[in-house]
C-alpha cells in the first residue's frame, strides 16, 4: 500500500497532479450545462460537479472553474440567472466531451459537436434534446471559494423532462435505464450496473433489499 504525502502532492507535475485529485473524490456526475447569453448566444459545457443540496426545496450544488479568465456558462447564469441541466447518455459522451474544448464565445458547442438544442417554452436557456433527462435550473446563489477562487453555484429545480418508464412509484429515478453515464477522473466514462436498491437504514432492523436490480 503506497501513501502519498501532500508534499508529494504539491511537487507532482501539473498534468500527472489534475488526473490523480480527479479522481480521487470517486465517481462523478455528468451532465452538460446549457446557457444562453443576454445576446442570444447559445452555449454547451461538461461539468462533473454537481451535488444534491436538498430536495425541499429542490436545490443542487455545482463548482465551476475560477472566472480568471471568460468562463461563458458562468457569465451566461450570472447574465440570465437560468441554466439546463442534461445529463450525458452512452450514445453521446464523446459529444459531450468535446465541449469541454476552449471555443470562441460566438461559435456554439451545439453545432461544434452535432448536439441538437432543444427549446423550452417560457425558458430562454438551451436544454440538449439527446439527453434522456432535462432539469431547469434557476440561479439561488453564487458563492466564492477564496481558498481556490472555484466558484459555488446554487440553483433551484424548476422543471423537469425524462421518460415516464425512467420514474418508479415511489419517485425513484433509474440512470441505468437512461443509459446515463458517469465520470472517473477528467476524462473516463463508465456505465455503472446496478447492485440492488436497499432499503431506508434503521437502528432496529438490518439491511434488506428493495430491489435486486
Amino acid at each position: 500500500m503506497k501513501r502519498i504525502l501532500r508534499a508529494e502532492i504539491d511537487e507532482m507535475e501539473k498534468r500527472f497532479r489534475a488526473n490523480f485529485i480527479n479522481a480521487l473524490s470517486g465517481y462523478k456526475s455528468a451532465n452538460l450545462v446549457g446557457t444562453r447569453s443576454a445576446d442570444g448566444q447559445a452555449n454547451l459545457s461538461i461539468v462533473s460537479s454537481v451535488i444534491h443540496l436538498g430536495s425541499n426545496p429542490p436545490l443542487l450544488g455545482m463548482v465551476m472553474r475560477p472566472p480568471s479568465v471568460t468562463r461563458h456558462s458562468y457569465e451566461n447564469i450570472l447574465e440570465t440567472k437560468e441554466f439546463s441541466l442534461n445529463h450525458i447518455a452512452s450514445p453521446f459522451f464523446q459529444q459531450a466531451h468535446q465541449t469541454s474544448a476552449r471555443y470562441d464565445r460566438e461559435e456554439s458547442e451545439f453545432e461544434a459537436t452535432g448536439l441538437t438544442e432543444r427549446a423550452v417554452e417560457n425558458w430562454r436557456a438551451p436544454a440538449v434534446d439527446e439527453a434522456p433527462i432535462r432539469l431547469g435550473m434557476r440561479l439561488v446563489e453564487d458563492m466564492p471559494i477564496p481558498h481556490n477562487g472555484t466558484r459555488f453555484i446554487i440553483a433551484e429545480i424548476a422543471w423537469v423532462e425524462m421518460e415516464e418508464d425512467f420514474l418508479s412509484q415511489d419517485g425513484f429515478v433509474d440512470l441505468e435505464a437512461a443509459n446515463v453515464v458517469t465520470i472517473s477522473g477528467l476524462d473516463r466514462y463508465l456505465k455503472p450496473t446496478s447492485l440492488g436498491r436497499l432499503n431506508y437504514a434503521k437502528t432496529d432492523a438490518p439491511t434488506s433489499f428493495l430491489s435486486k436490480k
